[in-house]
C-alpha cells in the first residue's frame, strides 16, 4: 500500500451530538472537551494509519473559530498531514451542523503530533522500511 493509499484509509470520522453535561456557562462545548475529543480522533487515526503503538507528544495552535452550542452534532475529521521517521502529525477539524437545518461549519480545527514507541516505550520507525 503506498503513502497515498494509507492516508486515505486511516481518515477517521466520529459524530457526537453536543449534550448540556459537556458544555461550559455559555452553553457551549467546552474547549477542553473539545480538545480531549480532537486527541481521541488524531489518536485513532495515528493508530489507523500506522498501527502501532503511539503516543501524543505535542499538540499544535488550536483554532476555536466558532462556538458549538448545546443541541448541536458535531464531525471530527482526522487526517495524517506528514509522515517522519518515528513520529507524524494529524490534523484534526470539528465542524458544528445544527440539528433540524442542513447549517454546517467548521468550529475548531488543531494538529496533534504522535511517535510510535515499541513495547519498552522507544521510538519505532512509523512505517516499515521499503525494501
Amino acid at each position: 500500500m503506498n503513502l497515498q493509499e494509507r492516508v486515505a484509509q486511516s481518515e477517521t470520522r466520529i459524530f457526537k451530538a453536543v449534550f448540556p453535561n459537556t458544555t461550559n456557562h455559555y452553553d457551549t462545548l467546552f474547549g477542553g472537551t473539545a480538545m480531549q475529543l480532537m486527541d481521541e480522533v488524531a489518536f485513532i487515526t495515528a493508530t489507523r494509519f500506522c498501527r502501532k503503538r503511539v503516543v501524543t507528544v505535542s499538540s499544535d495552535r488550536i483554532d476555536f473559530t466558532q462556538p458549538i452550542p448545546a443541541g448541536t452534532i458535531v464531525e471530527l475529521i482526522g487526517q495524517v498531514t506528514s509522515v517522519g521517521n518515528t513520529s507524524l502529525k494529524v490534523q484534526v477539524e470539528i465542524y458544528v451542523e445544527e440539528m433540524y437545518s442542513d447549517v454546517r461549519i467548521k468550529a475548531v480545527s488543531g494538529s496533534f503530533t504522535f511517535v510510535a514507541i515499541d513495547e519498552h516505550k522507544q521510538p519505532v520507525r512509523v512505517l516499515p522500511e521499503e525494501a
